[in-house]
């Protein structure tokens, strides 16, 4: 059974950081595109970054510059270091795990950042 556990979400102020982190099963994270998506309230899910399995990344234009992807391939863990968060950044953050023609999604974790 694949699981994607996210952790590390919570409230921040506006300017702070967040390190989320996505602990995912071995057997598909050393194959795996892993990627992190967000969903705000009354807004479709959207991409925010994205990390290749030899280490290349992507970044949706409102968070480049400010977040970062990374993954360690001892962990099975993807994260995603957020810095100079701003209000427009609350949302629900989930891990995507993705190989054609499968992809997986984690449950989620809440980043909130008050102005």
């Amino acid at each position: 059974q694949v699981q994607l556990v996210e952790s590390g979400g919570g409230l921040v102020q506006a300017g702070g950081s967040l390190r989320l982190s996505c602990a995912v099963s071995a057997y598909i994270f050393s194959r795996n595109v892993m990627g992190w998506y967000r969903q705000a309230p009354g807004k479709q899910r959207e991409f925010v970054a994205s990390i290749s399995t030899s280490g290349s990344t992507n970044y949706a234009d409102s968070v480049k510059g400010r977040f970062t992807i990374s993954r360690d391939n001892t962990k099975n863990t993807v994260y995603l270091q957020m810095n100079g968060l701003k209000p427009e950044d609350t949302a629900v953050y989930y891990c995507n795990s993705r190989r054609w023609p499968d992809e997986y999604w984690g449950q989620g974790t809440q980043v909130t950042v008050s102005s």
